[in-house]
């Protein structure tokens, strides 16, 4: 049975997909013939998205959500079951970027990151469990992060949001499998999409690097975001559990697991190149 086969008929919800990632994800999932439900704070992008999905001759709903909302995530789903009747696969995608050392790092911004990286997918499986459970099947994709495998500098506070999704879906898959319900955790590495260019990065006066150099970094050197779809799609078609994404990323965590004292060096050694 080709792959087509298997997500023909199929309803999947994506959020975060009016760019990037979950962008990629919808086009993969829409050729493969699965309807879909595409949600995202930035209405025009989101629209923009629905009519590329629409060539596909699938059918498509759009709904402007934030994420760190709980009532407009259930709306969400809501609406997905209201207009499609099932709801196969939900892949929790949206997500933020905000970075700085954490010694500088200011407090609302480690709130906004928990919200929306971490709260946003606990909304998004809350909302959906009980649909799931009704069905008697249902797959979560929970998109996480290198970052969610291993610590970085910089990033504290995103990798500790990102950290709370892994170990959330772990303990989810073991939980839901009961239920005839596959969880998946998605880690990708360095990939090419806006997120770092949209990302507010709180700067210290000796860093070396910058926001812009680390713009040019993942554009030259990032995989791009067509790369971790493939990924979700093969991880939902086989019921994968952890799934890095990238070279970078599998080489990384296996350092970590591998020795704590070789990572802790690692990352002493990048703060020193970061601020000399």
């Amino acid at each position: 049975m080709s792959t087509i086969d298997i997500f023909k008929n199929k309803v999947v919800v994506v959020t975060g997909a009016a760019s990037g990632i979950g962008r990629s994800i919808a086009h993969l999932f829409a050729e493969n013939k699965a309807s879909l439900v595409i949600a995202d704070k930035d209405e025009k992008r989101l629209k923009q998205v629905e009519e590329e999905l629409n060539d596909y001759g699938i059918k498509v709903s759009s709904i402007v959500v934030d994420v760190s909302d709980l009532k407009q995530v259930e709306e969400l789903s809501n609406m997905a079951i209201k207009e499609f009747g099932q709801v196969d696969t939900l892949i929790n995608n949206a997500g933020i970027a905000l970075g700085g050392f954490s010694d500088v790092f200011p407090l609302e911004d480690f709130e906004k990151l928990v919200n929306v990286n971490f709260w946003g997918v606990v909304y998004g499986v809350q909302s959906f469990l009980p649909v799931f459970k009704e069905q008697g099947y249902g797959h979560i994709v929970n998109i996480s992060s290198l970052a969610g495998l291993v610590g970085h500098i910089g990033i504290g506070a995103y990798s500790a949001t990102k950290h709370a999704v892994v170990g959330y879906s772990e303990v989810l898959r073991a939980e839901l499998r009961r239920y005839n319900i596959g969880v998946t955790v998605i880690c990708p590495g360095i990939i090419n999409t806006n997120i770092v260019q949209d990302a507010k990065i709180t700067q210290i006066d000796t860093m070396k690097i910058d926001q812009s150099q680390m713009i040019n970094f993942y554009k030259n050197w990032g995989w791009p975001p067509e790369r971790v779809a493939k990924a979700v799609l093969k991880a939902v078609k086989k019921n994968k559990g952890i799934v890095p994404v990238g070279p970078e990323a599998w080489l990384f965590w296996y350092i970590k697991r591998l020795s704590q004292k070789l990572w802790e060096l690692y990352m002493r050694l990048t703060v020193k190149l970061a601020l000399g």
